[in-house]
């Protein structure tokens, strides 16, 4: 049963990565951290549950790089959410080299027959627990202490860089992008998932080689006891695949957290970055003709229409609609959908459908949040009160 657990996050996994990633390149990064995490349960789960030779001598050692790719896909996940540009640079690609170094290091283990390799693992696993092998340069004592380190320092890095990003935003625009609030919890979730099971992880592993310590009082051996250990590091990865659920807009790919600047280029940032089930080249007149369609059914008198939601309807980026609307259009797409809302109710007023209809009624049918912001929004458009304009089509009638 244990094995649906990992089986759920590498589906989770490919429905970031195949389905997502066109409408936001950052998850590319965030599918990979979670196959990585859903794999390394996988391993657990062969190495320490089936008592299988066969299982034990494929999770066994081969799988050992996978720890050190952890904290650097965190942290393209969070350096891409916030940046304008969804590609890494050529510096970025030295984060896996810790990855690669355990590679190397473990080549005269990985290298040897699998019969082998097996009878190896399972003697460890299950009789000896005594973990020394031959490999290049360092230790597998050391390899199993610095891979929860690594993941402890990338996730509290990662927490570092998306603070100091935030503040440095603020502070060039004095405000912050409209997903702030989600992406930083989101963010923050998934950071402290990672250093409550690099803490357990480390304290397991110093148990398990004798460092003995309390904590308030409590012996570090009844702390970080096997049962513990695995129930932690596996719940907390098992939560991560479900707490992603609650985060809709991190799941559906379509939620942006750079303030729009304008891009010189507006169509081929189109056409790169539409969904792939749109395989037709995408001009201003397509996005004008999508929009259109949408409207029809006039989704902006929701109270929750939002930037967000029409870019989860039409499978737009959320950039790239804010880019539309303010270099295309030149017009925010709040006083975009305060227009509509405006010539909806006029619409609805000159057909005589408003006549039994209060002021607040009129309001909230076309999606305002209040009877104040309705009158003032009106004014602003028309240049009189909705009253004072319903009387004056009642005179033409």
């Amino acid at each position: 049963m244990a094995i649906l657990f990992p089986l759920f996050g590498i589906f989770t996994s490919f429905i970031l990565l195949y389905y997502l990633s066109s409408l936001n390149r950052s998850n590319i990064f965030l599918a990979l951290f979670f196959l990585c995490c859903n794999l390394v349960v996988l391993v657990y789960y062969g190495l320490h549950f089936t008592k299988d030779l066969f299982w034990e001598g494929v999770s066994f050692v081969n799988w050992l790089p996978l720890s050190y790719l952890l904290g650097p896909l965190l942290f393209y996940y969070v350096k891409t959410t916030l940046s304008d540009s969804n590609k890494l640079q050529k510096w970025d690609w030295l984060h896996l080299l810790p990855a690669v170094f355990i590679v190397i290091n473990c080549l005269p283990f990985t290298t040897l027959p699998f019969d082998q390799k097996a009878q190896i693992a399972h003697e460890i696993v299950n009789v000896t627990e005594n973990y020394a092998l031959d490999f290049n340069f360092v230790s597998f004592e050391f390899i199993l202490y610095s891979r929860s380190i690594h993941l402890l320092l990338y996730s509290i890095f990662s927490i570092g860089y998306f603070y100091t990003r935030s503040k440095a935003i603020l502070k060039n625009f004095n405000r912050l992008p409209s997903n702030h609030s989600i992406i930083s919890r989101w963010l923050y979730l998934l950071s402290l998932i990672q250093i409550v099971i690099a803490i357990n992880s480390i304290g397991h592993m110093s148990t398990l080689y004798g460092v003995q310590f309390n904590i308030f009082g409590i012996p570090s051996t009844r702390i970080f006891t096997e049962k513990y250990y695995f129930e932690i590091c596996g719940g907390g990865f098992f939560l991560q695949n479900i707490f992603l659920f609650l985060f809709p807009k991190i799941l559906y790919g379509n939620v942006s957290y750079t303030i729009e600047k304008g891009k010189d280029n507006i169509i081929d940032d189109l056409k790169s970055n539409l969904p792939k089930k749109q395989k037709e080249t995408a001009t201003i007149q397509d996005i004008e003709q999508i929009i259109q369609r949408y409207l029809e059914n006039s989704p902006f008198i929701q109270k929750e229409f939002s930037l967000s939601q029409m870019s989860f309807d039409l499978k737009i980026p959320e950039r790239f609609l804010s880019n539309y609307f303010n270099k295309e259009l030149n017009i925010t797409f709040s006083e975009w959908r305060k227009n509509l809302r405006i010539d909806h109710v006029c619409r609805l007023i000159e057909l005589g459908e408003a006549k039994n209809l209060t002021i607040e009624a009129i309001s909230t049918n076309a999606g305002f949040a209040s009877r104040s912001k309705f009158i003032d929004a009106f004014k602003e458009r028309k240049g009189v009160t909705p009253s004072a304009f319903i009387k004056s089509i009642a005179l033409k009638d």
